[in-house]
């Protein structure tokens, strides 16, 4: 277990993919009916499941390099997940498979066939703890990571990370993320207003344009926080689906005052 989890972490580490962890697949499956659909359909031999993410700007310093000496790259469409899909197809995968191993990567970002519950993927590997921010938190890096893949293979594993059982928020007494968002969309009771924050995001946007204040504003991991263009390239990427989420909203209102 040991020497198939080195292989990744070397590969990885270059490329600011810091968070990596093992599960069984049986416990992703035990889940519920998706998550067995989904690993019978990407890997039907799955004994393990390898959740790779990252932790801190690394991923995003990797991404500027490689940018850099691939002209161009920033104009494709999603220059990020097709780095992380080099990194992962072109490094990952054949190292494994060089040991003998039947590897199968998953994203995030792709409408695959079959799609894996990231979230619950990165609380099951101990890559983090549920927060009222809306998105689980490192004790190391807090609010500053993000699970960019998912790669399964026909091996045992269980190396969960430092993140098991994290649950932060319940303690938290300073709290600075609350009155950090204009909108007061973030409470302790219901954790993310997300119709609330959708609706200033569409209808204001310009105070949220380069960040969300909120995470900002959490009290865990600061000095990891993404660099400013990696802020504002996430605020700008999540701008068209809160867009759809408050359209839908809107209509649905519309739709109820009619009736």
């Amino acid at each position: 277990m040991n020497e198939i989890l080195e292989i990744v972490r070397t590969q990885a580490a270059p490329y600011g993919l810091n968070l990596i962890a093992a599960i069984p697949a049986a416990r992703y499956a035990a889940t519920g009916a998706a998550a067995q659909s989904s690993l019978r359909a990407a890997h039907p031999r799955a004994r393990s499941i390898v959740l790779l993410g990252n932790g801190g700007g690394g991923l995003w310093r990797a991404l500027e390099a490689h940018a850099t000496a691939h002209p161009g790259w920033w104009r494709r469409d999603h220059p990020l997940d097709d780095f992380t899909r080099e990194v992962v197809e072109r490094m990952m995968l054949p190292a494994l498979e060089a040991h003998g191993l039947e590897a199968i990567a998953a994203y995030p970002f792709l409408a695959d066939p079959y799609m894996f519950n990231f979230i619950e993927l990165g609380r099951l590997a101990g890559l983090g703890g549920p927060s009222i921010l809306g998105v689980l938190v490192h004790p190391v890096y807090g609010p500053w990571i993000a699970f960019r893949a998912a790669i399964l293979l026909d091996a045992d594993l269980d190396s969960p990370g430092a993140a098991a059982g994290f649950d932060p928020c319940p303690s938290c007494t300073v709290r600075s993320c609350i009155p950090a968002c204009p909108v007061g969309a973030v409470t302790p009771a219901s954790g993310w207003d997300v119709p609330r924050c959708a609706r200033h995001r569409v209808e204001v946007e310009t105070d949220c344009a380069a960040r969300c204040h909120a995470r900002v504003g959490c009290v865990l991991g600061p000095n990891h926080r993404y660099p400013d263009e990696e802020l504002a390239y996430h605020q700008r990427r999540s701008l068209p689906a809160m867009r759809s989420y408050y359209e839908a909203g809107a209509g649905q209102t519309k739709r109820e005052e009619s009736e």
